[in-house]
């Protein structure tokens, strides 16, 4: 692409945005940091041409006017903990950064919302919103380094999708800077509003190519004035599948989390990272539910007797009832540790798939023995939500470097499966570059068409992250 223009050279250009939005805004050269050229998925790092900082989102126009002026491709980032190369760029793009977007707006207690600015880490939203007396429910591993604004581009799940649902459901309105650098600000804090097309859910899930977010509403919830926790022992899948339908019958709302471990993840987090467990191995899985509600001295009773009434009917192997806050953590740090898995295994390839829940223990036993009859040394493991139809894999060839491991091989069976079994390649990761070649396996021709003419339609000149998705 010739990146001289009539308009002038891009460090002619880029210079006149940073006497713009400030000497800070604009990183060039050796002030480009390291963090700015990749994100989480370990794949190769590329460094952009410039990081733009800008602080709200007339800055971003007015970088996307710039990035027009030299035809350079331009790509949003916010905490860049994304997992499928989404946000990251490629040499001589430029990135526009959220990191400086920070902060809660306004927090309306009337109509349970939160106006925050894109670059705010979910944290952060947790926390104001437990200072104010509510709760967003909204929870991953990252949540620390995650920022809002990257949840809404990939559509984020997280821990309690069975009770609140996806980052979709927990967004009422947002400001976006569309690729031709007009901003559509409609932060609507209204639960109804019917007024023609709900333009939001356009930039939702979108990973950042069809506009940048800059501002959002969240919806608020009561904050949780108890929680219960059990970790049980059960002795196979038909057990796990009459455990979450006694849960949601049992517990109705109350339910916001049930998370499955098979025994080959319970067996690394046990004798390789060392987790002491609540309950004993040699099991056929193992399930952490969780209740929280709004009533201790009737939700723990009532949490209790459930648990009792299943114990004496017979389908629990065995279970641990958190006692308290510190061993509810305890039973999380069990289901959390995957975050390090990177500590305890070594290089491995992380998969996201979404499955019919009847049919997981099914892709979990013919994937693994896939796995390991068609590439020598395969091994994996599997553990996910299941609870809302997500199922998380690891596999890894040991002694291998990431660039070494066979992640073309995998990915063909993984996949391969998933679109036998009729799921979905990416049920909360996105797709970015690393599963777009796979994208067939879950989306008919004619939905990629309609995606391509939506791109088309608002970025014709392909500049606003190029590449991604589709």
């Amino acid at each position: 692409m010739d990146m001289v223009t009539p308009a002038g050279r891009p460090d002619q250009l880029l210079g006149a945005l940073r006497d713009r939005l400030g000497a800070a805004a604009v990183l060039t050269g050796s002030e480009v940091p390291a963090r700015n050229c990749n994100d989480w998925s370990a794949s190769l790092p590329q460094t952009p041409l410039a990081v733009i900082r800008p602080l709200d989102a007339k800055g971003v126009a007015d970088t996307i006017a710039t990035c027009r002026q030299a035809r350079l491709p331009f790509v949003p980032q916010g905490g860049l903990t994304g997992l499928c190369r989404g946000a990251s760029p490629e040499a001589g793009w430029v990135t526009i950064s959220l990191e400086r977007m920070t902060g809660i707006e306004e927090i309306d207690r009337a109509s349970m919302t939160m106006t925050v600015k894109a670059g705010t880490p979910l944290e952060t939203i947790q926390k104001a919103a437990d200072e104010a007396g509510f709760f967003f429910p909204l929870d991953l591993g990252s949540r620390g380094s995650c920022a809002i604004g990257g949840n809404l581009s990939t559509n984020a799940g997280g821990n309690r999708v069975i009770r609140y649902g996806m980052t979709r459901e927990l967004v009422l309105g947002l400001e976006v800077v569309l690729p031709d650098g007009t901003i559509i600000t409609s932060l609507n804090k209204l639960m109804k509003n019917n007024a023609g097309y709900d333009l939001k859910h356009l930039f939702i899930g979108s990973e950042g190519t069809l506009g940048i977010i800059t501002r959002v509403v969240l919806k608020l919830f009561p904050k949780p004035r108890s929680t219960m926790a059990t970790l049980c022992a059960l002795k196979d899948y038909a057990a796990v599948i009459a455990l979450l339908d006694a849960a949601r019958s049992g517990l109705g709302p109350l339910l916001s989390a049930f998370e499955v471990m098979w025994p080959d993840y319970w067996d690394v987090i046990t004798n390789r990272a060392g987790v002491k467990p609540p309950v004993a191995a040699s099991h056929g899985l193992y399930v952490l539910v969780e209740a929280q509600g709004t009533d201790e001295s009737l939700d723990a009773p009532r949490f209790q007797t459930w648990l009792e009434e299943l114990m004496e009917r017979g389908l629990l192997a065995d279970a641990a009832v958190a006692q308290s806050l510190a061993q509810t953590q305890a039973f999380w740090r069990v289901r959390d540790i995957c975050a390090e898995f990177g500590q305890v295994l070594g290089p491995h390839i992380s998969y996201d798939i979404g499955l019919a829940v009847a049919r997981m223990d099914e892709f979990a036993t013919r994937c693994k023995a896939a796995l390991a009859s068609g590439i020598k040394g395969c091994e994996s493991v599997y553990y996910g939500h299941i609870g809302d139809g997500n199922l998380h894999l690891v596999s890894w060839v040991a002694g291998l470097s990431v660039a070494q491991q066979p992640k073309e091989e995998m990915d063909a069976i993984i996949y391969g499966l998933v679109r036998d079994m009729g799921g979905s390649v990416s049920a909360e990761h996105g797709i970015g570059t690393l599963k777009k070649l796979w994208l067939g396996h879950a989306r008919s021709e004619a939905e990629i068409a309609l995606m391509r003419t939506l791109k088309a339609a608002l970025d014709p000149d392909h500049l606003l992250n190029p590449g991604k998705v589709i």
